[in-house]
């Protein structure tokens, strides 16, 4: 097995027992990049000579000591790029380090590499990228998923131990889902969003990226807990989640939601998740049929909250506080061709829908409506949580499409994220986890099981994934390249 494929568990064992070294582990790194990044351009920039200077002196004692993990370009890192996949912020480099990278740094990992992403996290196919598109390792004509495409896509083509993303309605989970990893979204408050580039102020949260569902209680462990810094961040206390994996399923119920089981879903989606679901039942779990109903105005909710907060978030990039500036005879000139040449089409037309719906005359139609029907939705998922340990689903209608193939279509290409949206929406924890493969075009697509769970029980939620994971081979299957 080479040093690349290894899960961070598995890298700090090689630590301890100094099979292997920090900077042997980073130069296995380095030259897997140089093999499969043409081909997976996960990666908008690497910097070795300052992650060298870091495995030099690392302290393998730590939790995550020694261990490189790759960031997703809209987290700001001391020093480095953050251009968050757009022109607006093309050479800016960040000034202080995001509180998630603090405490990464302080269980001695090493931030490494600047991850493709959307731009400003607004799509689901990292096809809105300035830099151009990532490819899914599985098949490089086909999407890696969005907006954190670039952090699943390194973490299954192996170039990543782990990687941070962000999750706004699915950018974690439908991504990992799509590249066959772990996709892990906090709870709304469980980790600080100090130092994350703002898309949707109510819906952002960080979240791993990992190989293994241990790995994602790793990450979660460092970068969990209350922050001063972050005023939506919760004290609430912080488990160690990995040392509580290992409990078997006995008792378990597990929520199928009527509304997430459709005609419109993958028939091979739709096998591989029942096939899971009935593996559960095989390990002592019962399955329970739960109703969410107001599912069906999830994504028209979220594309208006959505955009209206992003309409507030990115008026700061105006050529005059923040961003690239245009040259123009007058100011009104120099915001017009600031943001008209800085933002790709799709950050314009969400912050001209965004700053449509926050409008005199439509706010109480669209954006006060909008925040009503999300009451509903939070309600849904607490009933369901009355009856349910964890709510089980598809975490994707479909396997990873071709790029290309709804870039003219952004209705269909927001359905993407159907499954996914309501969990931001709630502000629950929800995580994808492989469970199998479709056959398309005679290539294996990876196929996400999303799991779902209770508000600040992400121990419970990675309990109920680790049972499924070690008692399945789903996890071992390698991309081809």
């Amino acid at each position: 097995m080479s040093l690349t494929s290894l899960s961070i568990s598995e890298l700090r064992r090689k630590f301890r027992s100094r099979e292997t070294s920090p900077i042997e582990a980073l130069e296995a790194l380095e030259a897997r990049i140089g093999q499969v990044e043409p081909v997976v351009h996960g990666y908008l920039s690497r910097d070795y000579a300052a992650a060298r200077t870091l495995a030099e002196k690392a302290d393998i004692s730590l939790p995550l000591g020694g261990v490189p993990i790759a960031i997703k370009d809209v987290i700001n890192v001391n020093g480095e790029p953050c251009s968050c996949g757009s022109k607006m912020l093309d050479g800016y480099r960040a000034t202080y380090d995001a509180t998630v990278i603090k405490m990464l740094r302080a269980a001695g990992a090493i931030p490494f590499g600047r991850c493709n992403m959307d731009e400003f996290a607004m799509g689901s196919s990292t096809e809105n990228s300035a830099f151009g598109r990532s490819c899914n390792p599985w098949d490089p004509s086909r999407v890696p998923g969005g907006s954190s495409g670039g952090s699943a896509a390194v973490v299954a083509a192996n170039e990543a131990f782990a990687a941070l993303g962000s999750d706004t309605g699915g950018s974690i989970r439908q991504p990992a889902a799509l590249c066959g990893c772990v996709g892990l979204k906090p709870t709304y408050g469980r980790v600080s969003r100090f130092g994350l580039v703002a898309f949707a102020s109510s819906l952002d949260q960080i979240g791993p990226f990992t190989k293994t569902v241990e790995d994602a209680a790793l990450v979660l462990n460092a970068i969990s807990g209350r922050d001063p810094l972050d005023s939506t961040s919760l004290e609430e206390p912080v488990p160690d989640y990995a040392a509580q994996l290992g409990h078997d399923l006995k008792g378990v119920k597990l929520g199928m939601p009527r509304e997430y089981f459709i005609s419109g879903i993958d028939p091979q989606v739709d096998a591989a998740v029942r096939a899971a679901i009935r593996h559960y039942e095989s390990l002592g779990a019962e399955i329970v049929e739960v109703s969410l109903p107001n599912t069906e105005h999830a994504v028209g909710v979220y594309y208006i909250i959505a955009t209206a907060e992003a309409s507030a978030n990115l008026a700061r990039f105006d050529g005059v506080r923040y961003g690239s500036r245009a040259g123009a005879g007058n100011i009104l000139e120099m915001y017009g061709q600031t943001r008209g040449q800085g933002f790709g089409p799709e950050v314009k037309r969400r912050i001209i829908l965004g700053t449509y719906v926050l409008s005199s005359g439509y706010y109480d139609a669209f954006y006060l409506r909008a925040q009503k029907v999300r009451t509903l939705i939070r309600g849904d998922f607490t009933r369901a949580f009355e009856k349910v340990d964890a709510i089980i689903c598809p975490t994707t209608p479909e396997p990873a499409f071709k790029a290309g193939d709804r870039s003219d279509d952004p209705l269909k290409m927001y359905l993407a994220d159907i499954f996914t949206i309501a969990c931001n929406l709630a502000g629950t924890c929800g995580m994808s986890l492989p469970c199998g493969f479709a056959d398309v075009d005679g290539k294996k697509l990876p196929v996400g099981l999303q799991l779902i769970g209770q508000p600040f029980q992400e121990s419970r939620l990675l309990q109920i994934a680790h049972a499924y994971e070690q008692s399945t081979e789903w996890h071992k299957a390698a991309a081809p390249l």
